[in-house]
């Protein structure tokens, strides 16, 4: 299990101390193999996420300052169906209530993230500290280590206070919405590269030796495979699709600079488009060793893969992040894709990931920081028999990875709740827990992937054959009272909405 209090810095970024040499990643060896029963090691840490944003909803209580989130989706047409996250799950009023959920799956950690303007609602300590914003996350804690699940706290998942919002993305799709096309995203990572480090340098500094805590990055990471293994081409595209996602972050903190291959690229095309220097920033010599080594733990968050193919696309396009990389991203279409447009459920890719983490930065200590899957649909299902299906076979691909001596300690399943998803608003679910939006009270009901990953938890894995099999079925039929008390709670709604708009006196009418 985790220390208490570990500190897990953003949502996409990076991280890793590890000084062993890296290996070469054989690229051709993709054994995928049949489903393995096994069990994980002892004091394997399992959890649940949620980030601050996406759940708490009282976006303007208690002291709180504006965010981007909260600038970018008051704005007309920023996402589906105009909906916000004004007060998606009230997740900042129901605390106690979702402990009890995390306590009746027996976790052993909870990943969440603190809502930056909620305690410095202009982003800066010095103008003004919430002592409500900071009151709410230290209860939380409190009551998180008090029921022995240890905290796991993001420090930034993308709701940047609006007053210091800066230059950071490609096409305007998320907030802050400015369309910086091969330029914004880069400084961006630059800039949050280097404070991740100093973070680290002051949470080492300051606070490790009383705390006994650990810092790191939690990375979001797809897997790219080569459309052909046989092709160098395609294998070279395919670690390009790696190094400029998760390499792009992971790199310059396991070896103190950028991939060579992101410089090598986007220099060249700067220079091509007649620009002086490259786009992407460069770290000085004081800071590539101030960067290097600033972390404890690697977080992994992992959900679908990509075919990559060699394709070209010349300077003359424009600035783009998207086309300095040379490659064109492909999708089998026998991949099942039950929710989101872009995550197609593709289990083997994760084997591939972490071992490809552990051969090129010196197998680090890993934790599983996301992962899960959606849905997308105009009805209530709680027998969500798909999500199942997903963490079956992506938890299996982890532990697979484990017996080829990946280094991961632990998993986090994505989500605790359903929630505000972006710019895709609520017309997507990746809970474990189904949450009525409709209601304002925002009753949560358990889905069958609840008591399905609770098994997985009580076991450590995969025991046998017969008792997996055991599992969906128990699963199944508990979804099924939950569907009945799902319908039952519509109904009741229902009828006090119609009765709530009754007219209180009948008209009186004179008969003739």
């Amino acid at each position: 299990m985790l220390q208490p209090h570990v500190l897990s810095v953003c949502h996409v970024l990076v991280l890793v101390l590890c000084l062993s040499a890296a290996e070469d990643f054989d690229w051709t060896k993709n054994h995928r193999g049949s489903f393995y029963y096994g069990t994980f090691p002892t004091g394997f840490s399992w959890g649940v996420g949620s980030s601050a944003y996406q759940t708490e909803g009282a976006w303007d209580k208690d002291g709180k300052g504006m965010s981007i989130w909260d600038v970018f989706t008051h704005k007309k047409g920023k996402v589906i169906y105009n909906e916000t996250g004004d007060s998606s799950c009230e997740g900042y009023y129901k605390v106690k209530d979702d402990i009890a959920l995390l306590k009746e799956l027996k976790l052993n950690h909870y990943r969440f993230s603190i809502s930056w303007p909620r305690i410095m609602p202009t982003g800066i300590k010095s103008d003004h500290v919430n002592e409500k914003g900071i009151k709410y996350y230290d209860d939380l804690i409190n009551l998180l280590l008090e029921n022995k699940i240890t905290p796991i706290v993001t420090l930034y998942h993308w709701d940047l206070p609006q007053s210091i919002a800066v230059e950071g993305y490609e096409t305007g799709e998320h907030a802050p919405g400015m369309k910086l096309r091969g330029s914004g995203p880069y400084k961006a990572a630059h800039y949050i590269i280097k404070a991740h480090a100093k973070v680290w340098h002051t949470y080492d500094n300051q606070w490790r030796s009383k705390q006994k805590g650990m810092v790191g990055i939690s990375l979001n990471g797809d897997w790219g495979e080569p459309v052909d293994i046989t092709s160098q081409k395609d294998i070279e595209a395919a670690e390009r699709y790696i190094q400029f996602y998760l390499g792009w972050f992971a790199t310059p903190i396991f070896n103190g600079d950028y991939p060579q291959v992101m410089k090598d690229y986007i220099g060249r095309k700067s220079a091509q488009q007649g620009l002086g220097t490259s786009r992407l920033p460069t770290f000085s010599s004081q800071e590539k060793s101030y960067i290097k080594g600033t972390c404890d733990f690697l977080g992994i968050g992992h959900f679908t893969t990509r075919y990559i193919t060699q394709k070209n696309f010349p300077a003359s396009h424009g600035p783009s992040y998207f086309t300095d990389r040379d490659l064109a991203e492909l999708v089998d279409p026998r991949w099942p894709d039950p929710g989101s447009e872009w995550l197609y459920s593709v289990p083997w890719g994760f084997r591939r990931l972490l071992n490809f983490v552990k051969t090129r930065y010196g197998n680090p200590m890993i934790y599983v920081t996301e992962n899960g899957v959606s849905e997308k649909m105009t009805c209530t299902e709680l027998c969500d028999d798909w999500r199942m299906q997903y963490f079956k076979e992506y938890i299996n691909e982890m532990l697979k990875a484990i017996k080829d001596g990946v280094n991961v300690k632990g998993y986090t399943a994505w989500s605790l709740l359903d929630k505000f998803e972006w710019d895709e608003g609520y017309s997507e679910r990746f809970g474990l827990y189904y949450v009525d939006f409709r209601n304002k009270n925002k009753p949560r009901y358990p889905k069958a992937s609840v008591q399905y990953y609770k098994r997985i938890i009580s076991s450590n894995g995969f025991p046998n054959q017969k008792e997996a099999e055991n599992w969906h079925r128990k699963a199944i039929e508990t979804c099924s009272s939950s569907n009945q008390l799902l319908a039952a709670a519509r109904r009741k709604s229902k009828e006090n909405k119609e009765h709530a708009e009754m007219p209180k006196v009948w008209p009186v009418h004179d008969e003739v």
